[in-house]
């Protein structure tokens, strides 16, 4: 009976939404990564968040926005966590249109991200949770449940999935890339090794700017994640012990009855 209880409170948070929004790319071409926030007990790791967030002021964000990430959370607790006078100094490098004004203005912690500079280049913002790599058995989604749905998987796949093959297509460059849909590509390779200089030492080859942007881009899509998480394992808890109760109270009331009218 526990195991059931168990077993159902963990379908109630959620483990097999993910699957239908599995993107369909090649076998292998997407593996599993062991993220600091994979599995019931994990959380994000601030320095790598600080450190996606980095690759992407410095390299996706002259094309791609996160309209739905307000800047403010960049200080957020389980984030980035980045001292509040930095906060205000990151959101001076954004320009908003404000309507007020009519116009355009620096940009303050308490607005958005912009949204995407181009009409092709998609909106990051939920891009890690619309993507799933890999999913469980059908019904359960135990894989879901230990590694995530993949999509922040999904998305180094994509950063590092190029071959250095082109092509050109009704006037258009196209770029192989063996974890896309497809096969190719508009988007030309956008990481490269050494491109952004860590403060913190950490190495700054393209596959660990993969790495950092994907967990920065996971926290931009369940920027609660941690939190959630914790409630779920005390929901879990609190399952266990009332289906404990629930059991001895009923082995309580009818003990005194049990055999009582067997022939």
């Amino acid at each position: 009976m526990l195991r059931t209880i168990a077993l159902t409170a963990a379908i109630a948070l959620g483990l097999g939404s993910g699957a239908a929004f599995a993107a369909k790319v090649p076998a292998g071409a997407v593996t599993n990564i062991d993220f600091p926030f994979d599995g019931i007990f994990g959380s994000f790791d601030k320095n790598q968040l600080q450190r996606g967030l980095q690759v992407y002021t410095e390299v996706c964000a002259a094309c791609h926005g996160l309209k739905y990430v307000p800047i403010r959370t960049l200080a957020d607790k389980g984030g980035p966590e980045l001292p509040e006078d930095q906060v205000r100094a990151y959101a001076k490098f954004y320009e908003v249109f404000d309507a007020d004004l009519d116009d355009f203005r620096e940009a303050k912690p308490t607005d958005n991200f912009p949204a995407s500079q181009l009409e092709n280049a998609p909106d990051l913002s939920l891009i890690a949770k619309a993507r799933a790599g890999f999913s469980g058995p059908y019904g359960l989604g135990i894989n879901q449940f230990i590694n995530g749905i993949g999509g922040a998987e999904y998305v180094v796949a994509i950063l590092n999935g190029y071959t250095g093959k082109e092509k050109e297509e009704a006037g258009a460059t196209l770029y192989e890339n063996i974890a896309f849909p497809g096969g190719w590509i508009a988007m030309a390779p956008p990481l490269d090794d050494d491109l952004v200089e860590y403060a913190d030492g950490s190495p700054t080859e393209a596959k660990y700017l993969a790495e950092d942007t994907a967990a920065f881009l996971m926290w931009t899509a369940e920027p609660h994640l941690n939190g959630r998480k914790r409630v779920g394992f005390l929901a879990v808890i609190f399952l266990s012990v009332l289906a404990s109760l629930l059991y001895l109270t009923n082995k309580r009331i009818w003990a005194p009855h049990k055999g009582k009218y067997s022939a």
